[in-house]
């Protein structure tokens, strides 16, 4: 099915599932552990091998030596996987360095062996009598240090729109500020985990992946085998935030494990190898200037970005919302890539976004300061309906910010807030407000899906679509039971599977609407052969109640399937509506803090969030992203930093021990309202993205409450305690 025209009126806006905050259909499986993950398919591979995974003790250089005797007569070692016995590697287009190093080593904690063992207990012992010589070489690892190298990526980073530097010049009103946010770990509860095993040439990876069919070509591709032998099963996800949307060691290690000792071999990324093994978010250096008039509107904003990879690899666009959130004729964006030998740099929730608003939203409050306009009044003024660098030619499909600004700031009580900064006390605490917008690019993806009703009139859904605690399972299940007339309960949901039709995948916010388009044009071709069977016209047959209506006829869906069922599959996929409209989610975030006068300790008192993203297809599970994405802007407002030794190029921090992210003291009330909203040029389903939309934004609202309870301005994240302090002392 080809989505190239606004949609129209469709089954999908009867709203009797869809809509509804239904619970999660898998919940009862995930709370009493019966729902398997990657490492625990010991169904699938009763008598498998253990693997644990060596990483590279230096950050650049070559391996000189490998001794593997002692390792490999420790008690119950099957095999080690080295890169002189596994074989020639390709290596993927979506790695940035190989995933199995030697003997060149591209970062710290490469994976260089795997020691494969009868239990794991063997597998790890052994693993430390593994014996490496290197021969370490200079690297860089500090990006503030080398800023100045940084270089223009291509592929879109600069963006420019009337005349900025003339625009900025004559602007009565000036911010030109720095801003700086550090590496970020995904610290998701389900480490990197991979069960395979062969049979002939046939490889089977019981693996955790968001992206399905993107991760059988790169096994295919890294290990030299057709796609056709390739299988990768990921029903359930235990998080990934982006750290899984490309295959990493654990699969390729389990994969020549298994190879090597001939039978199934289970790898899982150990939690203190994962912040320098696998991606994480880069760190970024912005510079942000902003021009307006007296009363707060802007006629020029530029934005410079500055942050590092591995050679090969990609920017942080953190400047992309700054092309699309705010007025003014005058614009400018720029990325500049930095080479840096420390670990891959990639997607994180929201990737962009998240840390281009950290300071982004800073600017706009400075701005609203210097121009003594209140912070949402700035926001409101500053509001543009098409977007700004393309005119008016190319409008946003829907964008509903105002919206979103005044019933958050009405919700939250925003009236009360005292905009002279330092005046509110309680007690030993300095107490302040803060808002800031938020924004997520609206992104779509071809998707697919198998749907079928069988001879009990049973709808059962198959598509390659991961749930990463997101509630795919159950927009999946509501969808094929609005367009089939059923209630949630006789629809089975089968979804992470490569045998079954690709999907979208879970990331870049595409995964719910995307996927639940998919099902939706599966759906249409089933009830085509519905009304087929049943001698209705399709376009006038009526879906309810597990019957085919037509007048004052009607079948049952289960006669109508028949004794062998009735199946049918289609994909969504997409024109240039996209292009020809501006598409993205908005939102606004407002929250309150306490500083402690004496010991700069801040505490988080309430948050609350209006946010508008189409058609909210289950509120309950959308409340529970944005909730979660709201903490994690909290955490990198206040604590969240990968700490990077700039000697030996690796982040010291990488346990849960000492990567700090909020836990539940951290977190008090979120309140979370949608804002009526149908789009009906995003997809026939007339939703978007929300998963991520909650992280864009919030940690500024936190960094500009502080700010107002404080007087205390700071720009370089997380606001920590020593920051604050010296800040006071000066």
């Amino acid at each position: 099915m080809k989505f190239d025209t606004p949609a129209g009126p469709n089954p999908i806006d009867r709203g009797r599932v869809i809509g509804i905050p239904h619970d999660r259909i898998d919940g009862a499986a995930k709370v009493t552990g019966s729902a398997p993950y990657a490492y625990e398919r010991h169904d699938a591979a009763p008598n498998a091998a253990y693997g644990w995974m060596v990483g590279s003790a230096i950050a650049k250089g070559r391996i000189a030596a490998m001794d593997l005797r002692a390792a490999e007569a420790a008690p119950g070692v099957l095999g080690i996987v080295t890169h002189a016995n596994a074989g020639k590697l390709g290596k993927g287009s979506m790695n940035t360095a190989p995933l199995l190093g030697g003997p060149q080593v591209d970062h710290y904690e490469q994976a260089v062996a795997l020691v494969i063992a009868d239990t794991f207990e063997n597998a790890r012992d052994a693993a430390k009598l593994v014996r490496i010589d290197y021969a370490a070489a200079d690297g860089r690892f500090d990006l503030a240090a080398d800023q100045a190298r940084g270089v223009n990526p291509g592929k879109d980073a600069d963006t420019a729109a009337g005349d900025f530097d003339g625009g900025f010049a004559k602007a009565a009103v000036k911010i030109d500020q720095r801003y700086t946010t550090p590496d970020h770990s995904h610290a998701m509860m389900e480490p990197h985990a991979t069960t395979a095993a062969w049979n002939g040439d046939k490889l089977t990876l019981w693996t955790s992946n968001q992206m399905i069919a993107w991760g059988v070509g790169e096994v295919a591709k890294t290990l030299g085998i057709p796609k056709d032998n390739v299988r990768l099963v990921s029903p359930y996800i235990g998080g990934g935030f982006g750290s899984k949307l490309f295959v990493r060691a654990d699969a390729i290690l389990a994969a020549l494990g298994a190879k090597q000792v001939g039978r199934p071999v289970k790898v899982a990324i150990a939690r203190h190898q994962i912040p320098n093994n696998t991606t994480h978010r880069p760190a970024t250096i912005q510079r942000i200037r902003i021009g307006a008039n007296k009363d707060g509107v802007i006629d020029a904003i530029g934005h410079e970005v500055w942050s590092g990879d591995l050679p090969g690899g990609g920017p942080e666009t953190a400047a992309q919302q700054t092309r699309l959130l705010y007025r003014g004729p005058n614009r400018m964006t720029a990325h500049r890539l930095v080479t840096l030998d420390l670990p891959e740099g990639n997607a994180m929730r929201a990737p962009g976004e998240a840390v281009g608003l950290l300071a982004l939203e800073i600017a706009m409050d400075e701005l609203a300061e210097a121009c003594n306009v209140d912070p949402v009044e700035l926001r409101i003024r500053n509001d543009v309906q098409y977007d700004p660098e393309a005119g008016p030619q190319r409008p946003f499909s829907s964008r509903k910010l105002v919206e979103c600004l005044r019933t958050g700031a009405d919700h939250f009580g925003w009236a009360k807030r005292d905009p002279k900064p330092g005046q509110v006390r309680d007690g030993r605490w300095m107490v302040g407000m803060g808002v800031a917008a938020a924004f997520r690019n609206n992104l779509v993806q071809k998707s697919g899906a198998r749907i079928g009703v069988d001879a009990k009139g049973r709808i059962i859904v198959e598509t390659d679509m991961t749930d990463i605690g997101t509630g795919s399972y159950t927009i999946v299940a509501q969808t094929a039971a609005e367009m089939l007339g059923v209630t949630l309960e006789q629809v089975t949901v089968r979804l992470g599977d490569s045998r079954f039709p690709v999907s979208a995948g879970s990331g870049g916010q595409w995964g719910a609407n995307s996927a639940t388009a998919g099902v939706y044009a599966a759906a249409m071709a089933l009830r085509a052969k519905l009304a087929e069977q049943a001698g209705y016209p399709a376009d006038q047959a009526l879906f309810e109640d597990g019957l085919v209506k037509l007048a004052n006829k009607s079948q049952t869906l289960a006669s109508l399937a028949g004794r062998d069922g009735l199946w049918a599959e289609d994909s969504m996929d997409y024109g240039d509506l996209d292009k020809r409209y501006a598409q993205a989610t908005f939102g606004a975030h407002f929250c309150e803090v306490g500083v402690d006068i004496d010991t700069a300790e801040v505490r988080v008192r309430r948050m609350g969030g209006a946010f508008a993203a189409g058609r909210i297809l289950n509120p309950k599970s959308a409340r529970s992203q944005v909730i979660g994405a709201m903490t994690m802007g909290v955490g990198a407002a206040l604590m969240e930093a990968l700490d990077v030794d700039t000697r030996f190029g690796f982040f010291v921090n990488h346990d849960m021990a000492e990567y700090m992210v909020p836990v539940h003291a951290d977190i008090p009330q979120q309140d979370v309202l949608f804002i009526d909203e149908l789009d009906d040029k995003s997809s026939p389903m007339k939703a978007k993205g929300v998963g991520e939309l909650g992280i864009c934004g919030a940690g500024a609202a936190v960094a500009n409450a502080i700010y107002n309870a404080t007087g205390l301005r700071l720009r370089d994240y997380p606001l920590t305690i020593d920051k604050l302090l010296k800040a006071q002392a000066a």
